[in-house]
């Protein structure tokens, strides 16, 4: 008798799940003999405290009447958005008349939860979803990770990978929902880099709300110091105000901070700013000595990273005519700071931040051994390069990036130091030189014979 009852559950539930049981059988008699029935018609009473289904259009099965012979999960008849909204509220109902923490509410809120999943796939579809979508100079690709957790920077909303279809660009990492790129209006960050890459060296140039009309920088929504109807929010780079969509209380570090008072404490900035930011940090825009030179007699590792360097520029005319040392690759040791060995004078935020760090003093301290260990004693041809002292005419061979030489802006001949400032300020190479031009272009004297 239990397995038929079983198993009239078990059809019943497969047949129309969200139905009233047929009306009450009336019981037999003990000399009646049983009536023809169909299955159907002799399904048993439903126990007192279980919950009825009700339907009144299309019925849609969600395995909610019997645990044991219940289909299996995300197996749906529901095919569009209105079916699985109206199963999801028949949902909704059995669970909050389900007896709390048993087992049967425990099923049905998982099903709940596979019937919304299930309802977000066909509002988000991603199988023809482009692969790279080009908007307002940014370079969108589907991303293809599901359990990175992301938000979008248009809604400001988490964008659920597994569900929803994303995009990020490879310009700016500007992230999205796949919906809101229509919406995006700010252009690329990385377009004003390439075409414009400068600092705002003014520190916080605040010029105030009303002068913004009350409204967004960015997205010019209405806003307050108030908080009504949204809180302005004060970017420390640009000195403007931004509502809480465009600024996310980011903090970034200032440069104009840095040049001028050695201050890397980072700030709030907007997700504009943190961007443009985040692009500039490694472009060596910074000329130090124009901007802020009393910053050399503040900070002595920037005095040692200008000398590291101006000897790198004199060692590199060696590197350039060596045949081992351009198989050997030397210069790459500093491709991340390329600018090295193009001057000495441009820095970057990330250089300075090292230098605070304590590490491009080590590293470049290292590089330039290396680079003197080859130019003397490694490599014959580098070594056969050297200069003598034509002052004293004494002592080993000197190279123009030693401590202990002096060299001719003019001539670049090399000297001790100590015998060029004994002798003379003036060159004697250069000296000779000049005597001679005037003895080539001197005017010849009267003939004798005449």
């Amino acid at each position: 008798m239990e397995y038929d009852e079983k198993l009239a559950r078990f059809r019943q539930a497969h047949l129309n799940p969200f139905n009233k049981p047929g009306p009450k059988q009336h019981e037999q008699e003990p000399g009646e003999e049983a009536p023809d029935i169909t299955p159907e018609e002799a399904l048993p009473e439903r126990p007192p405290g279980e919950p009825e289904f009700h339907c009144t259009e299309r019925v849609m099965d969600l395995g909610l009447s019997e645990d044991h012979f219940s289909r299996p999960v995300g197996l749906f008849l529901a095919s569009d958005i209105q079916q699985l909204q109206q199963a999801i509220e028949e949902c909704k109902r059995v669970i909050l008349e389900l007896p709390e923490q048993s087992e049967k509410q425990k099923d049905a809120v998982v099903r709940l939860i596979h019937l919304r999943l299930k309802l977000q796939e066909l509002k988000d579809p991603n199988e023809d979803e482009p692969n790279l979508r080009v908007l307002l100079d940014h370079r969108f690709y589907k991303e293809k990770s599901k359990s990175v957790k992301q938000t979008c920077d248009k809604c400001n909303t988490i964008i659920w990978g597994l569900i929803q279809t994303w995009y990020t660009c490879t310009g700016c990492c500007y992230r999205c929902h796949s919906k809101c790129l229509g919406l995006i209006s700010k252009p690329c960050v990385s377009s004003r880099v390439s075409h414009q890459a400068e600092y705002e060296l003014n520190i916080c140039p605040e010029i105030g709300l009303d002068s913004q009309d009350y409204r967004c920088a960015e997205c010019r929504a209405p806003i307050s110091l108030r908080g009504v109807p949204s809180e302005a929010r004060q970017c420390d780079y640009t000195g403007q105000y931004y509502c809480s969509h465009c600024h996310w209380n980011d903090l970034a570090i200032i440069p104009a901070r840095v040049v001028h008072n050695w201050d890397f404490e980072p700030r709030k900035v907007s997700r504009c700013s943190m961007r443009y930011l985040a692009l500039m940090v490694s472009r060596p825009v910074l000329r130090l000595r124009e901007i802020n030179p009393l910053l050399f007699n503040y900070v002595e590792e920037l005095v040692e990273i200008r000398k590291l360097r101006q000897d790198i520029l004199l060692m590199k005319p060696y590197f350039i005519t060596c045949k081992e040392a351009m198989e050997a690759r030397l210069l790459l040791q500093l491709q991340d700071r390329q600018h090295f060995v193009e001057n000495d004078e441009m820095y970057s935020v990330q250089d300075l931040l090292d230098v605070r760090l304590g590490r491009l003093g080590c590293s470049l301290a290292e590089i330039h051994t290396l680079f003197a260990k080859h130019i003397k004693l490694d490599c014959e041809r580098c070594q056969a390069k050297g200069f003598v002292c034509e002052l004293c005419r004494e002592g080993d061979v000197l190279f123009p990036f030693d401590s202990h030489t002096s060299v001719c802006t003019d001539c670049s001949a090399v000297f001790h130091r100590d015998c060029y400032y004994d002798n003379s300020t003036t060159c004697p190479k250069c000296a000779r030189l000049s005597l001679r031009k005037q003895s080539l272009f001197q005017e010849p004297g009267p003939d004798v014979d005449a």
